[in-house]
């Protein structure tokens, strides 16, 4: 094992010679505390260290002992409703060694050595396996079952393998190679952050990740497996938009990383996730979810592990054929700390100095997202998994042309943009319909005809016209006022408006408007379209426009988003109101009917 001795301190950027077997991504343990860190240069015999606790106290002449491995992660049964710190030590068993304030040089392995689990077999001896398969599982919780799977680089023939209650250390089986060595089969395996788990193969993805969001889910739909980027300034609600997606995706598994964010935001989601029951499971949100808390006031260094770390443990339940979903926030955190950590290296700045290779590691970020055909040879056509990632950007005055935010959309497929003018408006969520897109629109519209209805992609994009007009036409009711339009123009307005209030705003404190599936987004739209098409045939047989304006139906279309799929038949009694008022008689009915021996 190399032994080394510090150089320089510059920071969190620490200089040692003496590492001469070290190779880059090696893990070392710096001075006499045994601080972690990680090499990220080599010049012959002096490597450069990224240290991700504080440097304070360290000096030339420490010692500096090189592990020999990468920076890695443990993985198996105990990951699900922990809250690691952003190199996976647990802050509840590091809370229990030191108190709430944590001490520099300490450890705690990422996976309880204590706890016993009780493993099912799902093959049998003499069977053969290869990398990915899966041996057994454990129920880790009520929601989530945990399977035991072959690391990715063994195969062969099942010795023994036995049920019965196992830590995750202890030998649950036997395997037995084709070159005839034999090999321990645990329930944990230990990956490299920094290395993409494998997999048979990338396959398309044509199903929606849901979100209970209707400005999401109907507007700029991300599917599961796909990448999006939420930008926009401070308060415009980036993280609240985050915590919807985590709370309400049809995700089987989130990993929720808080990457340079502030401790009260890690905080709300460490008191908010236990109390909030998942509409899928009725079970306590937390049982489908890992944290990873890397807060503003921990070490800079450790940002970027954050990330790996995140993405790593999502790929392990992809690998079981699990759907997850991963929030990064924020991204621009981990990129402020590349460019101190390459300035600190004397490093050839890029554009505001962050480092050259910005976009080359923002982009692997990314790629490591996806759905995927499982490794492994049972049952390897069959068991699918994805990771979608959603990434926040937090630009420095909400300007999008900065280079963390110009990077990032060339290499993600949604892009939300936050305007800090709707939240200032109390507009929530505060997307930007008009900036914003989705290049999966395509790709789901046939899920959409199927498990919705045939016509919901149809009346998206006439919502999404009449929004586009709306904005069209907003320069000229600035300048002489609404009655210059024309009377079908004035309704446009109108039904623009009820798109923007009683659609794409929702309240995400409010229990029956907080999710929103996408049966209730469709008959919203309905309504809301209706209400258009019959006041234009309205007006053109003689109804004036202040009395469609004021029918007591409109009322009713505001109120519909608090409607559930268990009050259908109250849309179809909204609808019912809609042309009784707007065509039937009636004080806000014409006498005469609009559709009277005609077809709508």
């Amino acid at each position: 094992m190399d032994q080394g001795k510090i150089q320089k301190v510059a920071g969190p950027l620490v200089v040692a010679v003496g590492l001469t077997n070290s190779k880059m991504y090696d893990l070392v343990r710096v001075g006499e505390e045994g601080l972690m860190g990680e090499i990220i240069e080599m010049r012959g015999e002096r490597a450069s260290i990224q240290v991700y606790e504080e440097t304070e106290g360290l000096g030339p002449g420490d010692p500096v002992e090189a592990t020999g491995a990468p920076l890695s992660v443990e993985l198996g049964p105990g990951m699900l409703e922990a809250v690691y710190d952003g190199v996976q030590r647990p802050l509840d068993a590091l809370e229990a060694q030191a108190g709430a304030f944590l001490a520099r040089g300490m450890t705690a392995p990422g996976l309880d050595r204590a706890k016993v689990w009780e493993f099912v077999p799902t093959v049998k001896p003499g069977e053969e396996v290869a990398g990915g398969d899966i041996i057994g599982t454990v129920q880790e919780n009520t929601v989530i079952e945990h399977r035991v799977l072959v690391p990715p680089a063994l195969s062969g023939t099942i010795e023994s393998i036995e049920a019965g209650s196992y830590t995750v250390t202890d030998t649950v089986g036997r395997l037995k190679a084709a070159d005839g060595t034999t090999h321990d089969l645990i329930m944990m395996q230990t990956w490299p952050v920094r290395l993409p788990r494998p997999f048979t193969k990338k396959i398309a993805a044509d199903e929606p990740l849901t979100t209970g969001t209707r400005v999401i889910d109907t507007f700029f739909p991300i599917v599961k497996g796909g990448v999006a980027c939420i930008p926009g300034p401070f308060g415009a609600g980036k993280t609240v938009t985050q915590h919807q997606i985590a709370k309400w995706s049809n995700a089987e598994v989130v990993i929720f990383i808080g990457c340079g964010e502030r401790g009260n935001e890690m905080t709300d989601v460490l008191m908010e996730f236990p109390e909030l029951i998942d509409p899928y499971s009725g079970e306590p949100l937390l049982k489908r979810t890992v944290l990873v808390a890397n807060t503003s006031n921990m070490p800079v260094a450790a940002r970027e592990a954050s990330v790996y770390t995140g993405i790593t443990m999502a790929e392990y339940f992809r690998d079981m054929g699990y759907d997850v979903v991963l929030q990064a926030d924020s991204t621009s955190r981990w990129a402020e700390a590349m460019r101190e950590i390459s300035g600190r290296l004397e490093e050839m700045p890029g554009d505001e100095g962050f480092p050259a290779y910005l976009g080359t590691r923002l982009a692997s970020f990314y790629e490591r997202a996806g759905k995927v055909v499982c490794l492994g040879s049972t049952d390897s056509e069959s068991r699918t998994g994805s990771v979608s990632v959603v990434g926040s950007v937090s630009p420095p005055g909400g300007d999008l042309s900065e280079p963390v935010v110009q990077n990032t959309l060339r290499v993600v497929k949604v892009f939300w943009a936050l305007q800090d003018q709707l939240a200032f408006q109390r507009h929530f969520p505060a997307i930007d319909w008009l900036t914003s897109y989705s290049l999966y629109l395509d790709k789901i519209t046939g899920h959409w005809a199927e498990e919705v209805s045939p016509e919901f992609r149809g009346r998206r994009d006439e919502c999404m016209a009449i929004l586009q007009r709306e904005n069209e036409l907003a320069e000229i009711v600035r300048l002489v006022g609404v009655e210059a339009l024309s009377a079908e123009e004035q309704i446009l307005m109108e039904t623009a408006k009820s798109i923007r209030e009683d659609f794409l705003q929702q309240n995400a404190f409010r229990d029956d408007d907080q999710f929103s599936s996408l049966g209730e987004q469709d008959r919203l739209l309905q309504m809301i379209l209706l209400f258009h098409h019959t006041a234009i045939k309205a007006h053109e047989h003689g109804a004036p426009l202040k009395e469609i304006f004021a029918a007591p139906v409109r009322d009713h279309i505001a109120h519909a988003k608090y409607l559930s799929d268990a009050g259908a038949g109250e849309f179809d009694e909204i609808a019912s109101e809609i042309e009784t008022q707007l065509v039937g008689e009636g004080p806000h009915g014409l006498e005469t009917a609009v559709y009277a021996g005609g077809e709508r």
